[in-house]
This record gives C-alpha cells, sequence and structure tokens, in this order.
C-alpha cells in the first residue's frame, strides 16, 4: 500500500449555530416567568437595555381568529392566574401558639423547637426519638414525653410517625369513641387497609358491614392533618396564551403583559457613541447588537408560538367548544409539518407553557396526547379513553366493580374502542382508581 502526502479540497455543507439562533432558541424555551427573569439579568448586563416592573406596551398581544362550527360556550375566561394550594397560616406559628412555653424549661424548649422542624408538609414526624434523644443527650422516654405533647395538639393527628398512628390519634380525639375502628387501626391495619376484610370478619366476629361503616368514617378522618397550612410561598400559574371565545370566534393572544417593558436607552448611547476610545465604542456596539438581538428573538418567540397556539385550537376545535372530554389525538410531528417547521421547535414552543382556556388553564402540552384504536379504525386519545374509564367507575354497582375485563369489554360495545386490560389497569393506576376487589362495598 502506498500513502502519498499532499494537499486535499473538499467542500462540505456545515451548520454553525450563531449567538443570534441560540438565543433565538433559549428565549423560544422560555416561559413568561423565565423570560422575565433573562430580561431582568440582560438589563444587569446591557446599559443599553432599559426594563420596567408592568406591562410591556411596545408589544401589544397578537391577535388572530379560528372560525368555530359550533355555539357558545359560556365559561368565565377573565381569571388568568389559578393559585394552587389555598393556605391558612404557618403551622409551627400555630403549633407554639397552644404551649405555655414558660412551663417548658429552656432544653425543653428546644427539644419542642426542633421536633416541630422535623414535621413535614402532610404534619409527619420525620425522625427518630433516638436520634432527637442522642443530640440533645436525652433518654428516649424524655423526648417522647415532649413528642406526646406535640401529638396532643390541633389539628389532631399532628406529629404522627406513620398514617397509622396519625389515625389513631384522631380517632382517639372523637368525642363519641368508635371502639371496633380503634381495634382495626391499631391490631389489623395492613388487612383493613388491603381490604382482606374476611379475615378481619372471622378474627373479630363482626358483619363485613360494620367493617364497611368502620371504612367510611375512617375516609372522613384526615390523612394530612398540615395540608391546610403554609409552609412555603404560594404558586402561580401565568399563562403564557390567552384562548377566548367572544360569541363568533376564537381569539388567541401571547400573554405578555406580566413581562417587563422594554425599552433602548438612547440617552446612554448617544452620551457614549462618539467616543475617541475604540474599547468603549466597541462595547456600545457589542450592547446595540445584543438589544436589537434579544428583541428580534421576542419576537420570533411571539411568530412561533402564536403559529403553533392557533394550529392547536384548529386541530382541538372540539375540546374548546365541548371541553377535556372531547380532546382528539395529535402528535408534535402532526402541527410541524403543517406548520413547515421542525417537530423540535414546536416542542420548544409548548414547553413548561400554559394557555388560558374557555375550560380552565392547561399546559400547552397536554393537548398531545397518544393514539387509541377504535373498530372504525378511527383513532381516539388516551385522554378520552381515561376520561371514559372514570366515567365508567363512577357509575359501576359499588358492590360488584367493574374488573379491568369488563371496562375491555364495555369500551370496545359502547365507544369501539380496542384497548388491552394491561393498558386499563395502567390508566386505571394513573387516576388513581384502586383494583375492582378494593373498591367493593359491603352494605
Amino acid at each position: 500500500m502506498n500513502l502519498q502526502a499532499g494537499l486535499w479540497q473538499q467542500q462540505t455543507l456545515k451548520l454553525t449555530m450563531t449567538q443570534e439562533l441560540t438565543q433565538a432558541i433559549a428565549l423560544l424555551q422560555y416561559n413568561t416567568q423565565e423570560l422575565s427573569a433573562f430580561l431582568e439579568n440582560k438589563a444587569l448586563e446591557n446599559p443599553l437595555l432599559q426594563i420596567e416592573p408592568g406591562n410591556v406596551q411596545a408589544m401589544d398581544p397578537r391577535k388572530d381568529r379560528v372560525k368555530p362550527t359550533r355555539k357558545k360556550v359560556d365559561k368565565d375566561k377573565q381569571n388568568w392566574i389559578e393559585q394552587i394550594g389555598e393556605t391558612v397560616t404557618y403551622l409551627d406559628e400555630y403549633l407554639k401558639s397552644q404551649v405555655d412555653l414558660n412551663r417548658l424549661t429552656i432544653n425543653g424548649k428546644k427539644v419542642f423547637d426542633y421536633l416541630i422542624e422535623c414535621i413535614d408538609e402532610n404534619g409527619y414526624f420525620r425522625a427518630e426519638v433516638s436520634e432527637v434523644a442522642a443530640h440533645f443527650k436525652l433518654s428516649d422516654e424524655e423526648v417522647y414525653e415532649h413528642l406526646k405533647l406535640l401529638q396532643g395538639l390541633e389539628p389532631a393527628g399532628i406529629g404522627a410517625r406513620n398514617l397509622q398512628e396519625c389515625l389513631l390519634l384522631q380517632l382517639r380525639r372523637c368525642e363519641k369513641r368508635n371502639v371496633l375502628a380503634e381495634e382495626i387501626i391499631e391490631k389489623h391495619f395492613l388487612p383493613f387497609a388491603e381490604k382482606k376484610w374476611k379475615d378481619i370478619s372471622k378474627l373479630l366476629n363482626v358483619k363485613l358491614n360494620e367493617i364497611q361503616e368502620v371504612f367510611d368514617f375512617i375516609q372522613t378522618l384526615n390523612p394530612r392533618p398540615a395540608s391546610s397550612f403554609q409552609h412555603e410561598k404560594s404558586a402561580y400559574i401565568v399563562p403564557d396564551v390567552v384562548i377566548k371565545w367572544d360569541g363568533e370566534s376564537f381569539t388567541v393572544s401571547i400573554f405578555d403583559e406580566a413581562l417587563p417593558k422594554i425599552s433602548f436607552n438612547s440617552a446612554y448611547y448617544e452620551k457614549f457613541s462618539s467616543n475617541n476610545d475604540k474599547s468603549v465604542n466597541r462595547f456600545i456596539q457589542e450592547n446595540q447588537q445584543d438589544y436589537q438581538w434579544i428583541m428580534k428573538s421576542i419576537e420570533q418567540r411571539k411568530e412561533t408560538l402564536t403559529k403553533v397556539s392557533l394550529k392547536i385550537v384548529e386541530k382541538q376545535r372540539d375540546f374548546f367548544m365541548n371541553g377535556p372530554a372531547y380532546l382528539r389525538p395529535m402528535t408534535m410531528k402532526e402541527i410541524a409539518d403543517e406548520l413547515e417547521i421542525h417537530e423540535s421547535t414546536v416542542s420548544r414552543a409548548v414547553r413548561e407553557k400554559y394557555a388560558q382556556t374557555p375550560f380552565g388553564t392547561y399546559e400547552l402540552r397536554s393537548f398531545f396526547s397518544s393514539t387509541i384504536k377504535t373498530t372504525s379504525d378511527e383513532n381516539t386519545s388516551s385522554k378520552q379513553v381515561k376520561t371514559i374509564i372514570s366515567q365508567l367507575v363512577e357509575g359501576e354497582n359499588k358492590q360488584k366493580p367493574l374488573s379491568d375485563q369488563e371496562i375491555v369489554h364495555l369500551l370496545k360495545e359502547q365507544e369501539g374502542m380496542v384497548v388491552s386490560r394491561r393498558t386499563i389497569a395502567k390508566y386505571r393506576d394513573q387516576l388513581g382508581i384502586p383494583s375492582s376487589s378494593k373498591r367493593k362495598r359491603y352494605e
């Protein structure tokens, strides 16, 4: 084999990710909160970029219309903020307010405060008594006395170390004690939870309907006693897209009122642009270019998000006219092909973004769902199947609940949907619906 050295010329095609393209891709992925944070950070770096909190007047919402084919839906379209987790007060403050701390020693106060710090957001004590005892150089009995003090406070069940203890603490606080319920929870908790009630019935010599009554009563207790208390700042959802119905057509607009107002610092530019210092001139030119890139990227983000949102409304018209039960199967590739853009662009456009619709606020990704085959060779979405499963379970005879195989049969016979038993079990688990044996009631 002969190897010869030489010069060769070859033409290749290479895509270079410019700074402008990289920034445009990044901004497309940002939701409203992330974009606001990005602009605030940029304003610290770039003196030519000025921002003011409040409405973005320079970027009025871009509105486009989609013609409907059905009647108007009377739904509230004005609330654009949905608060998650309404809270009352701080749990630690509420617990301390119930105890006369003057009756505790200095070390006792420290132990009590430490125990409160070990309570999680649900109200459970998440530490070992022995570890706390070792930390404060106390006996396990001394720490347990402080824990019992904590467990005697309101709300009932606070400071429990597990669900079983939480329920027992609440049962023992009832004005009218339920002896059977206390015995079942204290001595037969696992078989009771697993609905192995026939075994309990034989052991305690009670009827199944009596155990059913205990079960119904336990359902009225609170398994998360601290759930109504504040542990951290409440979370809010700010929509990136607002979809409205005016009686004749849908209006799709990009909600950018939560973004800061952007403007060019002309005074700073005029002051330093005529400077003879080359480094100063270079700094001004780079920041001016950066400002222009940001404005262009924001505009591109808005245009892409608008196009994708319009196409979602067009393809999911039944959902926006009639509600979630009418969501049809749709893929990102389907949207990308019709808009003649890359599928990854659609994915970035809908990433962690929300739309306010006539039926509430939804994540844009939720409008894309997998496909289920039907007997008529048409397709339906997995969300539609889940909705129907929920309806079937809700309307079933609770004394003879539907098995997964029976649900398979009903979906095929009544809805024309072909779904396997394994898929039914998976969707049921995702919906938080127990198996038929655990749904059975004994009247």
